[in-house]
């Protein structure tokens, strides 16, 4: 098993973590340089800290990738008068997918210093964290980190005398994978159905309530303290094998391994490290038969790829996505049919229904996967598999949902054809 010493310069999001995994409560973490980039961010302009971001190439981490910065800068030119919203997704739904959790449960004061900092840049008093409805201990140390927090006048009004107010409130969800979708989770915090809205306008013009909203993952908020603290220029030298992305990762193994786990690691890292020296290779010295990068929505990748760098360039590179980096080993007794019409059944039901590629392509692709597992099936119904596999891609449903959903199956059926042939009808 690797040993590394972990440091605040090389391991930002992690080297606060206690042995016995009990939470950092804030006399802890203040002796962990716990909120020294908010007392810095406070004494700063407020767009300088949006620079420092910027700067810093951070990404969002809660799978798109997509730059902290721009939805930070298209939020900001809405909240002269202070009237937006933070919000914090915690829902964190994806099967196989368990980094925030960790975070949640033992570092609830770093994400609340993330988010003060980000709400202070953003020009933002009132801040939610959407939590997954089963995060029962999560949602427990945020409360009482909050109120820690508000004791000590981290939260609230004037906060360290800087005429800057800040209102941190903690919401459960209803338990419904769509909620991970941000318009999803604005109508479930608002009281209704968790039914993605259309875009434009988006969160960042009008957003909760009708306010302007920045969305942003837990892991990204987690980065920001230290980003402030240290520097952009600190922040993208850690960073590995020339990789497009900068600073460090959470990323993980489960499935059919021998050490499942989440590790803190540079992006670049190979997934074959990950795989052979985090997670200590395959149980019961099976070989490996597929892997999935980041949780059960990427499209399946195969040996051949573990060598190369784990972001998000490069994963994209070779036909899937490295999403929330959570990477699930698939061992060769696997019936690769029987693994995706499990996911598939999942996606199904998880559907809100809104659009009908999505209510009805999902159903009809599971009740195809079934017939074929029972050798019920013929060529043409792997045929229908792939026209409905394009007819649910981006573009073509109303969100995100379905063309997650189908990248397994598509996977499957271009590396794993002849497990399909061999179980149809003879």
């Amino acid at each position: 098993m690797i040993n590394i010493k972990k440091t605040e310069y090389t391991h930002p999001l992690t080297w606060r973590l206690r042995s016995d995994n009990k939470p950092v409560w804030l006399s802890e973490y203040i002796t962990k340089y716990g909120y020294q980039g908010a007392k810095k961010a406070l004494a700063m302009h407020n767009k300088m800290i949006i620079d420092i971001v910027e700067q810093s190439k951070l990404r969002g981490r809660g799978g798109s990738g997509f730059f902290t910065s721009y939805k930070w800068l298209a939020t900001l030119k809405n909240t002269v008068d202070s009237t937006g919203y933070l919000i914090c997704n915690a829902d964190e739904m994806e099967p196989g997918t368990y980094k925030d959790r960790v975070l949640l449960e033992q570092l609830p004061h770093l994400l609340i210093e993330g988010m003060l900092i980000s709400a202070y840049a953003l020009n933002i008093n009132k801040g939610y964290i959407f939590l997954r409805c089963e995060y029962h201990n999560e949602l427990n140390n945020l409360n009482y980190a909050i109120n820690e927090a508000l004791d000590n006048n981290l939260l609230g009004k004037n906060i360290l005398d800087s005429n800057f107010n800040f209102e941190l409130i903690t919401h459960s969800g209803a338990g419904r994978y769509i909620s991970g979708e941000e318009t999803a989770l604005i109508n479930s915090l608002e009281g209704r159905r968790a039914n993605p809205r259309y875009k434009p306008p988006f969160p960042t013009d009008v957003g909760l309530w009708g306010k302007p909203t920045c969305i942003n993952n837990v892991e990204t908020l987690c980065n920001i303290p230290a980003i402030v603290l240290y520097g952009s220029n600190w922040y993208r030298s850690i960073s590995i094998n020339n990789s497009s992305d900068h600073g460090t990762k959470l990323m993980g193994f489960s499935g059919h391994v021998n050490n499942p786990g989440l590790w803190e690691v540079p992006f670049g890292i190979i997934a074959r490290n990950l795989l052979e020296d985090y997670a200590e290779g395959i149980i019961d010295n099976k070989k490996l038969k597929a892997w999935l990068p980041g949780g059960i929505s990427t499209a399946l990748l195969l040996d051949k790829h573990l060598d190369v760098p784990m972001d998000f360039a490069n994963i994209s590179n070779v036909g899937s996505r490295l999403g929330t980096a959570m990477a699930i080993a698939i061992d060769d007794s696997t019936n690769i049919i029987e693994l995706v019409c499990n996911i598939e059944e999942f996606f199904s039901r998880e559907s809100c229904g809104l659009c009908t590629p999505c209510r009805e392509g999902l159903p009809w692709i599971v009740k195809l996967l079934k017939s074929i597992r029972k050798c019920q099936s013929t060529k043409h119904d792997i045929l229908t598999l792939k026209q409905l596999c394009s007819t649910l891609m981006y573009g073509k449903s109303f969100c995100a949902h379905a063309p997650g959903a189908i990248e397994p199956l598509r996977s499957a059926i271009k590396y794993f054809y002849s497990e399909f042939k061999l179980e149809l009808k003879q």
